[in-house]
C-alpha cells in the first residue's frame, strides 16, 4: 500500500518563500510521477507541478519561474520549493502519484493521494 505524507506547509508572508515536503513509501513501481495539487476554499483541485522517474518536471503556467519540484529518489522524497509566494497561492497543497511517465494535470489519473498540507499567504 502506497503511502505519502505531506510537511511543510504554513503561514508566510507575501513574497516569501515555502518548501514542501512528500515522502513515500510502500511503492515498488519503477515508472512513476510525482504530482503536487492544490485546492484553495471553494475552487477545484489544480494542478501545480509534476515531475517523473526520469526527472522531467512540468508546471501550471502560474508557477513557472516561482516554483522548483524536486526530487530524492534515495528518501523517496518529493520537494516543492516555493518562492515569492502570492496570495492567490494560498490552498491545501496536495502530493499525488500516478503510474507510467506521462506528466498529466487531470487529477483522475493519480491512484495516490496525500492528506494535504495547508499553505497561507498573508499580505
Amino acid at each position: 500500500q502506497v503511502q505519502l505524507v505531506e510537511s511543510g506547509g504554513g503561514l508566510v508572508q507575501a513574497g516569501g518563500s515555502l518548501r514542501l515536503s512528500c515522502a513515500a513509501s510502500g511503492h515498488t513501481a519503477s515508472q512513476y510521477v510525482m504530482s503536487w495539487f492544490r485546492q484553495a476554499p471553494g475552487k477545484e483541485r489544480d494542478f501545480v507541478a509534476g515531475i517523473n522517474w526520469s526527472g522531467l518536471t512540468d508546471y501550471t503556467d502560474s508557477v513557472k519561474g516561482r516554483f522548483t519540484i524536486s526530487r530524492d529518489s534515495a528518501k523517496d522524497t518529493v520537494y516543492l520549493q516555493m518562492n515569492s509566494l502570492k496570495l492567490e497561492d494560498t490552498a491545501v497543497y496536495y502530493c499525488a502519484r500516478k503510474p507510467g511517465s506521462l506528466i498529466l494535470s487531470r487529477s483522475g489519473p493519480y491512484d495516490y493521494w496525500g492528506q494535504g498540507t495547508q499553505v497561507t499567504v498573508s499580505s
